[in-house]
């Protein structure tokens, strides 16, 4: 989400003097030339076309919300404190299944250490602080307020600080429940930091539901990650996914990745600009209204039927597969269809001298859908009262550049958009090569029918050796065929 909010800010905010941007350096690339390669993404192509004098106000500053002062220098510190006047914290790691002791280092010590550097900010205006509105997962209906924990998160804190990581996995059972990761239980914790700042500091939280591609900002289907639901669509349209734990009628939680963008924004102007706060720390679930949320049955087949209109190149195998709430169903599924092939798929690529791979993407497979079907495989209520109130507040100027309404969206639309994004900007396949794709899933539907005609024949064959109706079956033919010659 950094990308997108940062693309609005210089595109639709272009009168803001300065941008400061805590940038880590990653696979020893400095910041500046982090920002240089992220320029050159298609999400900032229309700036470059219209405005390319704002994106000088994009300022790196070296930095990392797991060092103490977030890694900066006193000159550093002095100068961010000196300019800023809005924050928007949105670092954070996304791995569900990350150790405990990391997910506490960034997402919960993160979000205290960049709390104490804006309390260091005179001209602060807002504090804006993403959470996710999966963080409270024994609440069946979450309303826009922050809920009480059972753990003190300073005491977390203390232990991940503490503690060694095998050490703390021993408890992180314990811990973590009800919380299915501990994604979303060091975020339940991060709240707990943030509104213990209210009203000292004027911060707010913003709660994003699952963030999907961008519907029309900055590009259509922009998405550049494959975490949610945009990688389960490609690793079916590739066929390495065909069974997922999931319930079909429960209706889905998505927000379009610049539909939340433009919530941000517009959350940070209405704390930036209200004199009198209110009583309790403002707290927004952002995520689409009720009349767009579709069930994951009807996602699948809408999916499904644009996969095979728009094909991804190079898949495993046809895409199909479905969804099931047995486990019993889900697991023989697996091993049927997700590793006898993959260790098929191995076992030839080591007869050809190739490097072997399959088995190590089925792991990862495997393991992110684990991870998942705990919001799969329940049902969720998000209440969005003060998120809709608050678009309602804009003028229609404001309403027409940082729209927050998901009703007029196609759905279908949408899905399609999202595919060609996933498909263009996450695997790098330009559209130009439909035809090709097409072609390919040709030849893996007629694979993939006499696959099945062979293996369908085989556990026939086996069936009769085994309960010893082969002899019976080959007399009666014999039988027929003398008949035959009779006649």
């Amino acid at each position: 989400m950094g990308k997108v909010l940062i693309e609005k800010l210089l595109y639709s905010c272009s009168e803001l003097k300065e941008i400061l941007v805590l940038v880590r350096p990653k696979k020893g690339k400095a910041p500046e030339s982090r920002l240089e390669d992220m320029f050159k993404l298609p999400a900032f192509q229309r700036i470059k076309e219209e405005k390319p004098e704002v994106l000088k106000k994009l300022t790196p500053i070296q930095g990392d919300v797991t060092f103490d002062a977030l890694g900066l220098s006193g000159e550093q510190i002095d100068r961010v404190c000196r300019d800023a006047q809005i924050v928007f914290h949105c670092a954070a790691t996304l791995r569900l299944e990350a150790n405990l002791k990391d997910a506490v280092n960034m997402n919960t010590t993160g979000t205290k250490r960049v709390l104490d550097l804006a309390r260091k900010m005179p001209n602060l205006l807002a504090f804006i602080h993403l959470s996710t509105a999966f963080c409270y997962c024994d609440q069946e209906v979450l309303l826009e307020k922050v809920y009480d924990c059972p753990h003190d998160p300073n005491d977390l804190i203390r232990c991940a600080e503490w503690m060694d990581v095998k050490t703390l996995s021993k408890i992180t059972p314990d811990l973590l429940n009800p919380h299915p990761n501990t994604y979303t239980y060091s975020k339940r914790l991060a709240e707990i930091l943030v509104q213990k700042e209210y009203p000292n500091l004027p911060v707010a939280i913003t709660r994003p539901s699952i963030v999907s591609p961008a519907w029309e900002e900055p590009v259509q289907g922009w998405v550049d990650s494959l975490n949610g639901p945009i990688g389960i669509m490609v690793g079916g349209a590739k066929g390495v996914i065909r069974t997922m734990l999931c319930d079909g009628e429960h209706r889905s939680e998505v927000i379009p990745v610049d539909i939340a963008i433009n919530a941000l924004i517009a959350i940070g102007f209405k704390i930036a600009t209200t004199v009198e706060k209110p009583k309790n720390i403002p707290v927004y679930n952002i995520s689409c209204s009720d009349s767009k949320k579709v069930t994951w049955r009807e996602v699948l087949e809408v999916g499904r039927a644009l996969n095979y209109e728009y094909p991804f190149e190079a898949g495993v195998w046809y895409p199909g597969g479905d969804m099931t709430t047995s486990k019993v169903v889900h697991t023989l599924k697996v091993i049927f269809y997700h590793w006898l092939p993959a260790y098929l798929i191995d076992f030839l690529m080591l007869c050809f001298g190739q490097k072997r791979f399959m088995c190590r993407v089925q792991q990862r497979i495997s393991d992110g859908l684990d991870v998942l079907q705990f919001f799969t495989t329940r049902a969720w209520d998000f209440r969005t009262e003060r998120y809709f109130s608050l678009y309602k507040e804009l003028v229609p100027e404001d309403q027409a550049i940082f729209n927050m309404d998901t009703d007029p969206i196609p759905d279908i639309e949408y899905m399609k958009r999202s595919i060609l994004g996933g498909r263009q900007y996450c695997l790098k396949e330009p559209l130009t090569t439909l035809p090709k794709a097409r072609r390919q899933l040709k030849f893996l539907w007629t694979l993939d029918m006499v696959a099945k005609f062979f293996f369908y024949a085989f556990l026939l064959w086996a069936f009769l050796k085994v309960t010893g109706l082969r002899s019976y079956v080959d007399s009666l033919f014999i039988e027929s065929q003398g008949f035959l010659k009779e006649a």
